[in-house]
């Protein structure tokens, strides 16, 4: 080592630094990642989230990184098990005043996870090519479960507490059936590159809903049906008054048009061997449904009372390289968790053939709100329209008008959070594998919006007054700025007295919501894509 500065070592890493740096500088200077949610480059340290705590040779206590000044020969740990655990607890900590949902309660509640606020967003804006798309991304036959679907999400929507849930499944259906007719585009991105030979076994929701993902993510499927029709009971347990034949053709045609080989009236376990298909295909998923009164579709597979034998969690089957999903292992009358089952399969068996450990999607941590007071659902209702629900039978031939639909997708309180796939308290609980009810606050935060910046929302829930809106303000030199105001776990950020949001921002808006490690801050009109 040579020049001039000071010396440090991190995790085994010899680094210098100019006088006057942070063990956090010196960390950047290492190539070592400390996390942080309250630090900010240009800005004075905060050392309010506690997150970047370090362990120093010859010192007890763990010190935060981003305020410690570097000495000249210290020996420093970033990755112990104490420093882990102290992070992981000031997470916790943090979460426990955190009041907030990452996503909607309608979202938890779809078995598919479809992103339902995004759709609806996008149907009130008119969009509703890019509603299709949001739609297809989780679910592969969008107009069917629009007619047949029973709607728990709807069970879940939070303006049950107003007035009457959205009308998600008639949205649904709607983005289904006219999106994308005048384009000719159904919705699906092209196929990745690359992939393998995949068979799919039985034609119903599962085994649909597996081919057409399997199929986006670049393998060469061939779906095989004993029947003579596609649809599986979809075709025999719906009458036509619930679901007319010509919506459900109109979704597989969808499938088959992305390249999806269909091939009916072939018995796997009749007319081939699931042996056979082995050798054929990289790797086999069976969708047949329910088999326990049936013949399995291959002797080498175990099986339980109810269906396949599949490991726990997975749908890989005893036999290598043999999938299961759908009401082959485990019945269900609901199509939309037949479609989930079929993608979720779809993506364990490409992580297989690509030999991706990662590939099956691993639940993120998911802040919730479970009760809401009635001021608070008043709160959110402020951004919906007031109209109450559209009265029209999910059974009617006609769905909803294009002006129906986007008046009732209006309706939505918009309660996911407008950050959720950039915030870094998130990123962070999983990282650490925080766990958000650990601490149970005193009481709980109360939940508001202030709206009066023309271009800024704040919820004040979300705030871990982590001071970085304070300090970007005094930075750049905002006449009133923002401020922390109140003592003790009521302390909270706002202008000064007698000072509005849009009076206290004036500059920084831009800076100070790209700082916000919450959905605390953020843009009001950002929300369609």
């Amino acid at each position: 080592m040579s020049g001039s500065g000071l010396r440090v070592q991190i995790d085994g890493r010899n680094v210098q630094v100019p006088a006057g740096s942070t063990l956090l500088d010196a960390a950047k200077r290492a190539d070592v990642s400390i996390p942080t949610l309250c630090h900010r480059d240009g800005c004075r340290p905060g050392t309010s989230c506690m997150v970047c705590v370090v362990q120093v040779q010859g010192l007890k206590r763990l010190v935060p990184a981003c305020a410690y000044p570097v000495r000249d020969g210290m020996v420093v740990e970033t990755g112990t098990e104490r420093v882990l655990q102290a992070r992981r607890t000031a997470m916790e900590l943090l979460l426990a005043e955190h009041v907030g949902d990452c996503e909607g309660p309608c979202r938890r509640g779809c078995p598919a996870r479809m992103n339902i606020p995004l759709m609806l967003r996008q149907i009130a804006a008119g969009r509703i090519d890019r509603a299709l798309v949001t739609v297809r991304r989780e679910i592969s036959m969008p107009a069917v479960l629009g007619w047949v679907c029973p709607a728990p999400c709807e069970k879940h929507c939070r303006r049950t507490g107003v007035d009457a849930p959205v009308a998600i499944c008639l949205a649904k259906r709607f983005a289904g059936e006219k999106g994308g007719r005048e384009s000719g585009d159904w919705g699906m991105p092209p196929p990745r590159p690359g992939g393998r030979r995949v068979a799919v076994v039985g034609g119903g929701p599962a085994g649909l809903s597996c081919s057409l993902y399997l199929r986006l993510l670049g393998h060469t499927v061939e779906l095989f049906e004993a029947g003579e029709q596609l649809g599986g009971g979809l075709c025999h347990s719906v009458g036509e008054g619930r679901l007319p034949k010509s919506v459900l053709v109109a979704d597989i045609e969808a499938i088959r048009c992305t390249g999806v080989v269909m091939r009916t009236g072939v018995c796997v376990g009749v007319d081939k061997t699931l042996a056979e298909l082995r050798e054929r295909f990289a790797a086999v998923v069976l969708a047949t449904g329910v088999h326990a009164e049936g013949p399995l579709p291959g002797p080498e597979l175990a099986r339980t009372p109810r269906g396949l034998e599949v490991e726990k969690g997975g749908f890989r089957t005893t036999m290598d390289g043999v999938f299961a999903a759908g009401s082959a292992v485990l019945p269900t009358r609901m199509a939309v968790r037949a479609c989930a089952d079929g993608k979720a399969a779809a993506f364990q068996c490409d992580g297989f053939l690509r030999q991706e450990a990662g590939a099956v999607p691993v639940p993120r941590f998911d802040s919730v709100i479970r009760r809401m007071e009635e001021q608070e659902l008043r709160e959110y209702a402020r951004e919906a329209d007031g109209h109450g629900r559209i009265q029209r039978a999910v059974s009617e031939a006609e769905g909803l008008s294009p002006d129906e639909a986007m008046r009732e997708a209006g309706r939505c309180m918009h309660c996911d959070c407008r950050k959720a796939g950039d915030c870094r308290l998130r990123d962070l609980a999983d990282q650490l594998g925080a766990r958000g009810r650990r601490f149970k606050p005193a009481v709980r935060a109360a939940y508001s919006i202030e709206r009066d910046h023309p271009d800024l929302l704040f919820e004040s829930g979300k705030c871990i007054r982590c001071g970085l809106c304070i300090r970007i303000s005094e930075l750049r030199k905002e006449p009133a700025g923002l401020t922390f105001v109140g003592r003790g776990a009521r302390t909270q950020v706002s202008p000064p007295t007698g000072v509005s949001w849009s009076g206290a921002i004036l500059h920084a808006a831009a800076e100070i919501v790209e700082a916000c490690p919450t959905g605390a801050l953020s843009w009001k009109n950002d929300r369609v894509s």
